[in-house]
């Protein structure tokens, strides 16, 4: 059996399991992140592909045209810039790969180029960009902007953006540095160039000034869900964040990526899409089973909690709704249509109450995985066996020391011992260890 590959989906904020079991004394010690420190290393000793860092760049006020929700109980707030956080990641690692989260309409593609290229360099080769468009109008007007532009056309941009970043990375020839101190020269003049890049969206004349990358191109990560996101994905990304909820879902997922990446010239080997999945990891079956039934318990204040996250990024008021009463079937979104469209499958004949239960006991990934970490890591195997896929991306919506123990430290070595996973990095690069299997 060909190995497969793991990455960790982590929520960009440190503070995000406040009020949770395990926890310590997150709200003390937040500012600087010694938990994602503590977790990135745990994952690099489990010899993990990557670790994400996801992002936003605003408050919510999703749940009752209103902030108070959100503050109050922590809902991804605070948060800080995951460039910061990749750094000091990469500083206390040497081996795994560091994906944080930046939104094109955030950043201009040059100031984007020189973060992502400065962050690569320091990690020795270690970085990849997730690369979004975003989906709040929060978010945007935060920004100066009006609002979001409509789905479909955010991708359009993008793909102008990606043109433009690609070709920024690409203004240093390989051997630009030649360190000739007999002739005095440090960098050859005719391999830096110019781009004038100059697109619908954007422009940039270039080159980039802070030198080439250790990789060349940082590893692209994009999460493609809906059709146009799939096209956009299968076009650029290294590798995929994919969210489906069942066995089938997943093989229909990769064999549509896969044709997509044909269609466009590129070889499907050299993406590796990573399916979302929450374990849950226990001593015993029953253990872990108890685990998952007292998660799935919910008090309504934990339950307005619940809809007020994922009213953060659908951009819906489920406020409005009431619990006890059916979801209407006409409910549409400019945030994460996928997210909304599997909710709205759950939901059809079902109160709200009742639609969100159902979504959350499905697991909030892909496939159900409960028991011992030898019961876990054997379905995986023959998950993997059945998609074809690529590997597993972990996420957590509590996530904390005892959860990433019990990934890093239980299901991960009875992974190794089935030879699904690697047991050592054969390349010093985040891309090479990407494309090694």
């Amino acid at each position: 059996m060909k190995p497969f590959h793991l990455g960790w989906f982590l929520q960009g904020s440190s503070i995000q399991s406040w009020g949770h079991a395990w926890t310590g004394n997150i709200a003390d010690e937040w500012m600087f992140p010694d938990f994602f420190i503590e977790l990135t290393r745990s994952l690099e000793r489990a010899k993990f592909d990557y670790v994400l860092l996801e992002d936003s760049s605003y408050v919510g006020e999703s749940w009752n045209n209103s902030r108070e929700i959100y503050l109050k109980n922590g809902l991804s707030v605070p948060r800080q810039d995951p460039s910061v956080v990749a750094a000091l990641l990469a500083a206390r690692t040497s081996r795994i790969g560091i994906v944080p989260t930046l939104a094109t309409f955030t950043h201009h593609p040059y100031l984007l180029a020189r973060i992502i290229g400065s962050l690569d360099q320091v990690s020795r080769g270690r970085i990849g960009w997730n690369m979004v468009t975003g989906s709040s109008e929060f978010a945007a007007r935060n920004y100066g902007l009006d609002g979001l532009p409509e789905h479909d056309e955010r991708y359009d941009r993008a793909d102008e953006y990606m043109e433009c970043v690609r070709g920024l990375w690409g203004s240093w020839q390989p051997g630009a540095i030649v360190n000739d101190a007999e002739s005095r020269t440090l960098i050859d003049h005719e391999k830096v160039n110019s781009i004038d890049f100059k697109g619908t969206y954007y422009a940039s004349r270039g080159p980039l000034n802070s030198g080439p990358l250790p990789q060349g191109q940082p590893v692209i990560a994009q999460a493609g869900g809906s059709p146009r996101g799939r096209e956009f994905a299968a076009r650029h990304a290294d590798t995929i964040v994919a969210s489906v909820r069942t066995v089938d879902a997943m093989r229909d997922y990769k064999a549509d990526i896969v044709r997509r990446m044909e269609a466009q010239g590129r070889d499907p080997s050299e993406v590796k899409v990573l399916f979302l999945v929450s374990p849950v990891v226990g001593g015993t079956e029953e253990e872990a089973r108890a685990e998952q039934r007292r998660r799935n318990e919910r008090s309504d204040d934990a339950l307005q909690q619940r809809l007020a996250f994922f009213g953060k990024i659908t951009n819906i008021d489920f406020s409005k709704l009431p619990l006890d009463q059916p979801v209407p079937a006409d409910l549409k979104t400019n945030g994460h249509q996928q997210s909304l469209d599997e909710f709205k499958a759950f939901a059809a004949g079902k109160t709200l109450r009742q639609a969100l239960a159902a979504y959350d006991a499905a697991g909030g990934g892909t496939i159900d995985l409960i028991g011992t970490p030898e019961q876990v890591a054997l379905r995986m195997t023959e998950v993997m066996e059945q998609v074809g896929g690529d590997g597993f991306l972990f996420s957590f919506a509590n996530t904390n020391r005892r959860t990433v123990a019990e990934v890093a430290d239980g299901l991960v070595p009875a992974l190794q011992r089935l030879g699904a996973v690697r047991t050592a990095y054969s390349h010093d690069h985040f891309r090479d260890n990407l494309l090694a299997f």
